[in-house]
C-alpha cells in the first residue's frame, strides 16, 4: 500500500496497461499515439464568473458547440483529437466546445464586457512545460474594440516534476496549475495582467496507435461505423434493404422516409445542475437506447416521414430519461418532433411518480433551416437551436418553470438515405482513472521532485513527490500493470473558490456576488 500522503498528489500522469514503462528497451519500440477522445475541465477563473454573474457585471454566461458544466465552477470541453509521442512526452489535443462571457450591458442592448472562448488546446513539450491555447473574442475594456484572435496563447501549465514520457493508453492531468501569459491578458481584454493565478486545469485523453486516416470507417475493435454514434448497425430484415435514396416531386424537392435520426437535447443545464446539486441530491438514469453527451442527451434510432416541399418532419426516437432526487421523480420517453411552416414542437411521453402522459407537447423550437432546405451528404439538420417550455411542458415540471422559459438548444439530424452518417456525440473518452493504489512486494523508491527548498507543500506539511519505480520496471495497481509519475500539488492559492448553485433550478449559473477583481 502506498504510503497516505503520496496519495495527497494533484498531478497525476496515468500511462495505463503498459509493462515495464520505465525500461528503456520499452521506450525504443513505443510508436506514436492518436488522441482519440477525452474531456477537459477548466473553470478559467472562478472569480471572474462571480464578477461576470454579480451585481456589478450583472451579466452571464452562455455555452456552445456541446461544452458542459461539471462540478461547481468548472467548463467541460470535449472530443479531444491531436497526438502523442511518448518517447519524447510531446502531447496536443485540441477540445471542442466553447464559453462566452457578457456583462455590463448598455441601454441600446450591447455588452460592455463580451468575451467568447473555445477550441482549447493543450500542448506540452519535451523540456516539461506546456501551454493552453484558445480561440477568442475579445471586447477591449474601455474603447470596446472587438478583437478575433486564433489560437491565442493564453495560459502557461506548470508540469514541473511531472515526466510525460512513457506509453499506453490514456493520460491523464490532475489539478495543473495555470498562469495568465502576456498574449492571454491582452486576449482577456484587459481584465487581468500577464502572470495572474487562473484556476488549475485537468484533462484526460484516450490514445489508439493507429492514426486516423489508417482507421477508415471502422473503429480499433473492427466494428462499422455507420451507425448514429459510430456503432454497428444490424442490418435485418427490418432494415431498408436498398440505400434508402429519398423520392423526389416534378420539382425535385425530396419527400420519403426518414432513414436514420438523432435528437440531442440537455432538458435544460441549470435543471441538471439543480438534480444533482444540494438541494435535489438526485441523479438521473439514461435506458432504452438514449446517450449520455456531456451537455446533452442523444435519442436515437429516429423512425418518421418528411416533406422538404411542404417544409414538414415528424419523427420518434428511443430513448428515456429519468430523473429523481428529494421530491423529484420524472421520466422523459417517447421523445418526438414534429415540424411544419418553420416551426418545431418537441413531444414526449411524460412519467411522474408512475403515472404516464403520452405525447406532451414540451417545448418549441425554430426549425426554419429545414424550409425549402436540400439534404447536404443525405442529411438535414437543426443545430442548437433554442427552445422555449410549452404550458404543457411547464406543467411537465411541476410548475417548476412557467410557460416560454428558455430550454437548452436542440438539435435534429435526419438521414435522408442509408449512406447518410449523422453527427457524432461529444467524446468525453473513457472514464479517467483513480490515482492508483500500489500492491504486491515492489517497494517504490522516493526521489525528491523540483518545488519549494524545504521539500514542503502549501499546506505546511512535509511531503516527499514520489517518482515511483521498482526493481522490476512493473507496478501493480488495480490488477492492471501501469507506470506513472506522481507529484504533490504546488500553488494551493490557485485552487478555485467553491462556487455552489443554491436555491431555484430557475436561476442561471452563478449568482454569488464577490467584489470585481
Amino acid at each position: 500500500m502506498l504510503p497516505a500522503s503520496w496519495t495527497r498528489a494533484g498531478v497525476l500522469v496515468l500511462l495505463a496497461g503498459l509493462l515495464g514503462a520505465l525500461s528503456p528497451a520499452t521506450s525504443a519500440h513505443a510508436a506514436d499515439r492518436t488522441v482519440s477522445g477525452g474531456r477537459l475541465d477548466w473553470g478559467l477563473k472562478s472569480s471572474f464568473q462571480r464578477y461576470v454573474t454579480g451585481p456589478i457585471a450583472q451579466g452571464s454566461w452562455s455555452l456552445d458547440g456541446g461544452a458542459a458544466t461539471v462540478g461547481e465552477s468548472q467548463f467541460r470541453f470535449h472530443s479531444a483529437q491531436g497526438s502523442y509521442d511518448p518517447g519524447s512526452g510531446s502531447f496536443s489535443a485540441a477540445f471542442s466546445g466553447g464559453v462566452r462571457f457578457v456583462g455590463h450591458r448598455k441601454p441600446d442592448g450591447a455588452y460592455e464586457l463580451d468575451l467568447r472562448m473555445s477550441r482549447l488546446t493543450v500542448r506540452t513539450s519535451t523540456a516539461g512545460s506546456g501551454t493552453l491555447y484558445a480561440d477568442m473574442v475579445s471586447k477591449a475594456k474601455g474603447t470596446g474594440t472587438v478583437t478575433h484572435t486564433s489560437q491565442v496563447p493564453l495560459a502557461s501549465l506548470d508540469l514541473s516534476g511531472v515526466n510525460m514520457r512513457g506509453g499506453g493508453t490514456a493520460v491523464v492531468l490532475n489539478s495543473i496549475p495555470t498562469t495568465l501569459t502576456a498574449r492571454g491578458a491582452q486576449a482577456f481584454a484587459g481584465y487581468y495582467t500577464a502572470g495572474t493565478q487562473l484556476d488549475p486545469l485537468s484533462l484526460s485523453a484516450d490514445m489508439t496507435s493507429e492514426k486516423p486516416d489508417q482507421q477508415g470507417d471502422d473503429d480499433p475493435n473492427g466494428k462499422a461505423k455507420d451507425g448514429p454514434n459510430g456503432k454497428a448497425k444490424d442490418k435485418d430484415k427490418n432494415e431498408p434493404t436498398s440505400k434508402g435514396k429519398p423520392e423526389g416531386d416534378a420539382k425535385g424537392k425530396t419527400v420519403g422516409k426518414i432513414q436514420d435520426a438523432a435528437l440531442d437535447w440537455g432538458v435544460r443545464r441549470t435543471f441538471r445542475e439543480y438534480v444533482t446539486g444540494p438541494i435535489a441530491k438526485g441523479a438521473w438514469k439514461l435506458s432504452q437506447g438514449a446517450q449520455d453527451g456531456g451537455a446533452l442527451f442523444r435519442f436515437p434510432t429516429g423512425k418518421g416521414s418528411y416533406d422538404q416541399r411542404a417544409g414538414t418532419l415528424d419523427a420518434t426516437f428511443i430513448g428515456r430519461t429519468h430523473f429523481t432526487g428529494d421530491r423529484l421523480d420524472l421520466a422523459l420517453s417517447g421523445m418526438r418532433a414534429r415540424v411544419a411552416d418553420g416551426r418545431g414542437t418537441l413531444l414526449a411521453d411524460v412519467t411522474t411518480e408512475g403515472a404516464t402522459r403520452r405525447a406532451v407537447p414540451l417545448a418549441t423550437f425554430d426549425a426554419k433551416a429545414l424550409l425549402g432546405t436540400t439534404p447536404k451528404d443525405g442529411l438535414l439538420a437543426v443545430t442548437e437551436a433554442p427552445t422555449r417550455l410549452t404550458k404543457d411542458g411547464a406543467k411537465a415540471f411541476n410548475s417548476m418553470y412557467q410557460e416560454g422559459t428558455a430550454m437548452d438548444p436542440l438539435s435534429l439530424a435526419v438521414a435522408t438515405n442509408a449512406d447518410a452518417k449523422l453527427p457524432p456525440l461529444p467524446d468525453l473518452g473513457s472514464e479517467p482513472t483513480a490515482t492508483p493504489t500500489a500492491e504486491g512486494s515492489a517497494s517504490p523508491v522516493a526521489a525528491a521532485a523540483p518545488g519549494d527548498a524545504d521539500g514542503s507543500d502549501d499546506s505546511g506539511g512535509a511531503l516527499s513527490a514520489p517518482v515511483l519505480a521498482t526493481g522490476t520496471g512493473v507496478l501493480l495497481a488495480a490488477g492492471a500493470a501501469v507506470a506513472f509519475v506522481t507529484v504533490r500539488r504546488r500553488h494551493a492559492a490557485a485552487t478555485a473558490d467553491a462556487a455552489g448553485v443554491t436555491g431555484s433550478p430557475s436561476g442561471e449559473g452563478n449568482t454569488a456576488a464577490p467584489a470585481a477583481d
